[in-house]
């Protein structure tokens, strides 16, 4: 059960699935399908104009389906993820892939969509690159999105500092092209593990095989060399050019226009698909790509932050922040001081944060209208609000310093003061409300 196939099967039967079998067109069409439904479904779609390749999306739109992925509860994702980076372990080597079953040397059968009407052109949003670690000879798996330049050349998307780009930088301070293998339509455990930024020298894909129960598969490539997982639905190895690149922009996880950017240059050497194949396909901006970012990080808080201060109790990263700028900690105050040390900590751990709020055992960090109620009755601007100027913040946010990357952070301790009569903050409640059926009442 380590392929894309098995979890769309899973997902059918569970209810959590849309077929659609009339023609659809990639430009646009997909994305404004996809926008509507925005993660209450997953969408297959099984005639695409132009191509005989299928199309999934919306594969990890919701937390109901993220935990059916991860093969866990919706309460106990992070608890999965947490264990699965503790316990990662590496797949076992398959003597096939199941994605042999085809080749091509162009990139013109691919279903590739044109989402937003100011993108440079169509991209691939789900693309996980397979790269070989200069210094350890570990690989490391990444998202990278591509935009098709022609029949066998791709711009590829790298943020600066990040594994695949220091893999770049390496070969090409050696002169080299850097081999790379890129998937397209693997089983979406393996997505969320490629999504998390571990750290240097490890590898994302023992995390997936954690997750997977162990039994995910890997095989290994005739040009590269490099192993990806046995039955992924379209595989692309080739090279990353030292020497050339190309323009594009694209919409990110704030639904906004990137600046435009030269990127490298990516040459495909083979395609390899298996037959019937099912591409997918990620909606930048929308409920599955912040998910899918978004859930790595929220259970890396929950983590970290637990064992730093067991008052901790849950950490959400909230709708309304795209599932990476805001963040809402629950706790169980002993301290006065707790929720201060808790808001620099949180920023720590996720450089990207923008906002922390801390608020109380009673209140649902993930409700935000409990949260704006909690702001509204229990903080005081003048001395629960912490400021931070000039610091490292996210690439993604259009209103902050773009060309040194600084940005201004606040967090809010939105908690109950231990100085001031307890009763004034109770939450009121009215006994076995929970036992009254309405329907009992209007017959």
């Amino acid at each position: 059960m380590t392929d894309l196939r098995n979890y769309v099967s899973l997902i059918k039967k569970s209810g959590e699935l849309k077929n659609i079998k009339t023609p659809v067109s990639t430009k646009y069409e997909i994305a404004g399908v996809t926008a509507k439904l925005d993660g209450s479904f997953a969408v297959l779609f099984e005639n695409i104009k132009g191509s005989n390749f299928k199309l999934v999306t919306n594969l990890v739109g919701t937390r109901k389906r993220f935990s059916q992925a991860i093969g866990s509860t919706e309460e106990g994702i992070h608890e999965k993820i947490i264990s699965a980076i503790k316990k990662a372990k590496k797949p076992q080597i398959s003597s096939s892939g199941k994605f042999m079953e085809n080749q091509s040397r162009k990139i013109n059968s691919l279903p590739i969509v044109t989402h937003f009407e100011k993108e440079s052109g169509p991209f691939i949003t789900s693309s996980i690159v397979y790269v070989k670690n200069p210094e350890t000879g570990k690989q490391n798996s990444s998202f990278h999105r591509m935009m098709p330049i022609d029949d066998k050349n791709f711009s590829i998307r790298m943020v600066e500092g990040r594994h695949l780009h220091r893999c770049f930088l390496d070969a090409k301070n050696h002169g080299e092209d850097l081999k790379v293998a890129i998937t397209i339509g693997v089983h979406p455990a393996i997505s969320i593990a490629g999504a998390y930024q571990a750290e240097w020298g490890y590898d994302e894909i023992d995390i997936a095989n954690s997750l997977l129960g162990g039994k995910l598969s890997l095989f290994q490539l005739p040009f590269t060399k490099l192993k990806v997982p046995s039955k992924t639905e379209i595989v692309m190895e080739g090279k990353i050019l030292q020497d050339k690149t190309h323009p594009e922009w694209m919409v990110e996880m704030l639904q906004t226009y990137d600046h435009k950017r030269n990127q490298p240059v990516f040459e495909l050497e083979k395609l390899y698909f298996r037959n019937n194949p099912i591409f997918h396909d990620v909606l930048s901006g929308f409920s599955e790509h912040r998910l899918l970012m978004g859930m790595p990080i929220e259970s890396k808080l929950n983590g970290e932050l637990k064992k730093a201060f067991p008052q901790t109790r849950r950490v959400s990263m909230s709708n309304g922040g795209c599932n990476w700028l805001h963040t809402v900690v629950q706790i169980k105050k002993n301290k006065e001081t707790d929720a201060k040390k808790i808001i620099k900590k949180t920023f720590q751990l996720h450089r990207s944060l923008k906002q922390v709020i801390v608020v109380d055992e009673d209140i649902e960090p993930s409700n935000a209208d409990a949260v704006e109620y909690a702001l509204a009755t229990r903080f005081q601007a003048d001395k629960d609000l912490i400021i931070f100027t000039k610091v490292r913040g996210s690439s993604l946010d259009p209103s902050s310093d773009q060309k040194r990357l600084q940005t201004a952070k606040m967090g809010l301790d939105a908690t109950k003061p231990l100085n001031k009569r307890p009763e004034g903050f109770e939450i009121a409640k009215i006994p076995k409300i929970n036992k009254i059926n309405l329907e009992n009442y209007f017959k």
